[in-house]
């Protein structure tokens, strides 16, 4: 009998940062490739969320609101 492998990925969020010295196309590109690393390692991607910001917060990298956001997301999808 063949045994039946069943494999499940940690589900994910990834957060870009779009700044003076980094573009929209550019956090793309880094979202891209972080994406591709999450999957080599077993993860799957839920969501992207992009935040514009001139001076990341020195505790979250993000504001306060898409913090909100994203804990919300996070909470509101089991992730």
């Amino acid at each position: 009998m063949l045994e039946k492998n069943t494999i499940t990925y940690e589900k994910t969020v990834l957060i870009g940062i779009v700044s003076p010295s980094q573009d929209e196309e550019k956090a793309a590109e880094y979202l891209d490739e972080l994406a591709f690393l999450t999957y080599t390692a077993g993860g799957e991607v839920v969501k992207r969320f992009i935040q514009k910001i001139d001076v990341p917060n020195p505790k979250t990298f993000i504001g306060s609101g898409k913090m909100n956001e994203i804990t919300d997301f996070v909470r509101e999808n089991g992730i």
